[in-house]
């Protein structure tokens, strides 16, 4: 008979999971070498925890179904723990196994012994199961299996002592299928239909899976016939966008501007989302951004199916045969001369191929990409849904290996590519169709944007040095090079597109160190504030034309 860790391993591959993104250490050995008996499992090293948990989000993102995760103890899951917590809050279905020390030697206190299950609870708060004899691991590995892939997704955490791993005697078990979500129930229907047809300005605001074709299809439907604003999220788990989809507003992070897109509303409709709030808080401003006296209704909560439901509104409203809006195509020029960040944005929309992926963790620097590629060829868009930074390079990782006939296209701030830097490595291992594009303004940006807004405007230069990563330079073409993957810099946006035309057309790792300047350099970031503060005051088209501006 089989013990623990390969029945677990079959397990595993009977439910469907294909690949498992691994850091272990000495508690794993019976996993890892589990892994030469499954040939269905792919097994992925990531050199970072960081980099195994980002990957695994990226690839359900992707694949729509779940990833493994192997972590080594409470250190290791600590490590990940990040990028769980982006995986979480996108709501992203991973299997997380912790490895811990065998049973009998935990009461012994050693060196590397921690209450793991205290750390997971964080980013696993639904389903956290140490399984502690190996007669009973399959059973809990199928629970947390059913719990992960559910709707909505989750991290679910199960925790592996080494002694239940290595243990004989154990057999393998099947999941239940999962449960088909219903749509929304005919009274809600029937009473968001009611609100729309009120006369008051409505909006859908769509996040999760209300962000794929086929809803937001059905939202455009409700919006060409009822005249309603779709909005998404800031931060969708993925968007699919480009031409011929429907086009669909995203809130702006900054929350007054946030607050100038919802200010007129009357209703505002959930769909896979939750009323929005503010990022942060700031001295003297509401944390709730649904304006008074707008009434919020639930179309859609995250465990039904929000295109069904999408599409039972549309037919209440006599929408179902209503032409939708689509976008249109089209593509930015070509651009020219000394490199910024707006122009390596518009360089990725003037050649962006049919069927990318983009990984936007850009911060700043990407102001201006979704306008740059909204008329760009279909692609998907990946966001930072958690707002821990560091998710980006890993999330192409797993993207590339869910979609190995797409191109992955990710864009990346400076400052976020340290924080998981080791994931080029996996790249160039798995030999990955990514193009890794770096933003080096060299400048935690967006938070010298945060110094200005939450009022430390008397900060000198020892604050203002914590925010500074100008010396020493880092240069990335190098960094990646060492980890095995081509790259280049650019400093025009001629030798930009050069190198991204090659990157485009040698499938493989590539890395684009674009050395930029700050997008909001001093003198804007102390306007910026005065201008925010100003938009109550300000005639609604000119507060509307600012908004365009500053987050189009």
């Amino acid at each position: 008979m089989p013990n623990g860790a390969q029945a677990l391993m079959k397990t595993l591959a009977d439910a469907g999971i294909e690949v498992c993104f691994t850091n272990p250490g000495t508690s794993e050995m019976h996993f890892v070498a589990a892994l030469d008996d499954e040939p269905r499992m792919r097994a992925v090293l990531g050199l970072f925890e960081g980099v195994a948990t980002g990957a695994a989000d990226g690839y359900a993102r992707m694949a729509d179904k779940p990833a493994a995760v192997l972590l080594h103890l409470g250190c290791g899951l600590g490590n990940g723990l990040a990028n769980l917590h982006n995986a979480r809050k996108g709501k992203v279905p991973i299997v997380n196994i912790v490895g811990d020390h065998a049973t009998y030697h935990q009461p012994l206190d050693a060196q590397l012994q921690s209450d793991i299950e205290t750390v997971a609870r964080n980013v696993s708060p639904e389903f956290v199961r140490s399984s502690n004899s190996t007669a009973d691991l399959c059973r809990d590995a199928v629970e947390a299996i059913s719990a992960a892939r559910g709707l909505p997704g989750r991290v679910a955490t199960l925790i592996l002592p080494a002694d239940v791993s290595w243990g004989e005697g154990a057999e393998p078990a099947t999941p239940p299928p999962s449960p088909q979500p219903e749509a929304a129930d005919d009274e809600t229907v029937a009473a968001i239909a009611e609100a729309i047809q009120s006369g008051g300005k409505t909006a859908l605001f769509l996040g999760g899976q209300a962000l794929r074709e086929p809803a937001l299809l059905a939202a455009a439907r409700i919006a060409a016939k009822a005249g309603v604003k779709v909005l998404t999220e800031v931060f969708p788990t993925r968007l699919e966008r480009g031409a011929g989809r429907p086009p669909v507003e995203r809130l702006a992070y900054l929350a007054e501007l946030a607050t100038l897109q919802l200010s007129d509303l009357d209703h505002l409709v959930l769909v896979d989302a939750k009323a929005p709030v503010s990022f942060f808080a700031y001295p003297g401003k509401a944390s709730e951004l649904v304006p008074e006296g707008c009434q919020v209704h639930t179309l859609s909560k995250p465990s039904q199916n929000a295109s069904a439901s999408l599409e039972k509104l549309a037919e209440a409203l006599d929408a179902d045969q209503t032409e939708p809006e689509l976008q249109a195509p089209g593509r930015p020029g070509r651009p020219r001369g000394k490199l910024t960040a707006e122009k390596v944005c518009k360089a990725v929309g003037h050649l962006l191929p049919e069927e990318a992926i983009i990984v936007d963790e850009a911060i700043t620097s990407g102001l201006m990409l979704p306008v740059m590629t909204a008329g760009a060829p279909q692609h998907d868009l990946i966001t930072l849904t958690g707002g821990a930074i560091g998710q980006g390079l890993p999330n192409a990782v797993g993207a590339a290996i869910a979609c190995p006939d797409r191109p992955v296209i990710a864009l990346i701030g400076d400052g976020t590519a340290m924080y998981t830097i080791q994931a080029l490595w996996t790249m160039a291992r798995e030999n990955l169709d990514v193009t890794s594009i770096i933003f080096s303004n060299a400048s935690y940006s967006v938070l010298n944007i945060e110094l200005e807004r939450v009022g430390a405007d008397r900060s000198g230069d020892k604050a203002r040095s914590q925010l500074d990563i100008s010396g020493p330079e880092l240069d990335f073409a190098r960094l990646a090079q060492g980890m095995g993957v081509h790259a280049v810099r650019a400093n025009t946006a001629e030798d930009f597109c050069k190198a991204f035309e090659y990157a485009l057309s040698h499938p493989g790792p590539h890395l684009i160190d674009a050395v930029i300047p700050e997008s909001l350099n001093r003198t804007k970031r102390r306007i910026l504030p005065w201008l925010l503060r100003s938009l109550p005051k300000m005639p609604k088209p000119m507060a509307r034309a600012l908004k365009s501006k500053l987050a189009p």
